[in-house]
């Protein structure tokens, strides 16, 4: 073989590698409990894979306003719901929900402020660090730009805004819901008790000279 078409062909071995290096995708599948998994691995052969992005029911947890969107990216939504867990002063969590809002994510957003937030999110996730994503079941902890995008991506969602004009994110709300403080409910004062009437006397008194007694 000549040196011009070794050249070729190594330059086609190098390509197919690069290519294959980029390629390189998440697989969705379903575990023993339901739940749906991505992974860089192939599932196993016993897992079931993960239900096609059209169709279905909607997941009963799905919060995320659907209201307007075009049908393909509904139904990512309603299959693969995205939750962003914050808090205050969080750097980190204002990146991540700038790069929801840019990309054009349909999200819900959860916030830790109080001691039961905190406790629910070490219930959550296992750890009490922000910010927090979950697709699906999916959880990510902490933010990563190239982490995210990936699982964004294999979940189906586009990568650039589709959001139709005037869309608005449902408002940010605690992760524990607040409960209204019960109304202070104004007792009544209780009426004195009168007082007991004196016994009659016994015996004839002028108002009662025969001295009757009931």
């Amino acid at each position: 073989m000549n040196l011009p078409a070794r050249r070729t062909l190594c330059t086609l071995a190098l390509l197919l590698v690069a290519n294959g290096a980029w390629a390189q995708q998440l697989y969705r599948s379903v575990d023993a409990n339901g739940r749906v998994i991505f992974s860089d691995q192939p599932p196993a052969a016993s897992a079931k894979a993960a239900p096609a992005r059209s169709g279905g029911t909607a997941p009963a947890a799905v919060t995320a306003n659907t209201a307007g969107l075009p049908y393909e990216l509904r139904q990512v939504v309603q299959r693969y719901p995205v939750t962003l867990y914050t808090g205050d002063q969080c750097a980190p969590c204002d990146t991540g929900r700038s790069l929801l809002t840019t990309r054009g994510i349909p999200f819900d957003e959860r916030t830790v402020k109080t001691a039961e937030d905190t406790d629910a999110l070490q219930r959550l996730s296992g750890q009490a660090s922000l910010p927090l994503l979950t697709i699906g079941s999916q959880q990510l902890k902490g933010y990563g730009d190239a982490e995210w995008s990936q699982y964004l991506d294999a979940a189906g969602y586009p990568k650039s805004n589709q959001l139709p004009s005037g869309f608005r994110v449902n408002p940010a709300t605690p992760l524990v819901a607040q409960q209204a403080a019960p109304a202070v409910r104004a007792e009544t004062q209780r009426a004195a008790p009168a007082p007991a009437s004196s016994p009659a006397p016994e015996g004839p008194t002028p108002g009662n000279p025969a001295g009757i007694r009931f």
